[in-house]
């Protein structure tokens, strides 16, 4: 089983991923570039089942553009956010693909709210779930 460490900027909120994603994503509703403060987010889901958090965290909750629930919780510190659950997708969490600081990291495989992206220079391509091995 593939083992992955995300953590904060200073390192004080971990969670510890055990197995294949459920979902790699990029974002670009409003909300979540107002989260990244970016072009568009990218993030993965894994099953709840195989997430390990340690440390202090914060929540911040929020209704996104579909209507759900997003609840993120991030380091009381740095202000970094390590992870987040969507009410309306019980049993994954989401997490940041940032903050894996892994280079080597899966592609995505899926894009989001593609009405809500304004910078035109963003191409996305995304390569099937088969790729993962």
């Amino acid at each position: 089983m593939v083992t992955r460490r995300a953590e904060c900027s200073c390192g004080q909120l971990s969670a510890t991923c055990v197995g294949e994603p459920v979902r790699i994503s990029v974002c670009h509703c409003l909300d979540c570039k107002r989260r990244t403060g970016s072009a568009f987010s990218f993030n993965v889901r894994f099953a709840e089942d195989g997430v390990s958090v340690q440390g202090r965290s914060a929540q911040f909750t929020r209704i996104g553009e579909a209507g759900g629930r997003v609840t993120y919780s991030f380091c009381p510190d740095c202000g970094t956010t390590v992870h987040y659950r969507i009410d309306v997708q019980p049993g994954v969490i989401a997490i940041p693909v940032g903050a894996f600081a892994d280079p080597s990291f899966p592609p995505l495989f899926q894009s989001f709210y593609h009405d809500s992206r304004r910078c035109e220079w963003v191409e996305i391509r995304t390569e099937p779930l088969a790729t993962f091995g």
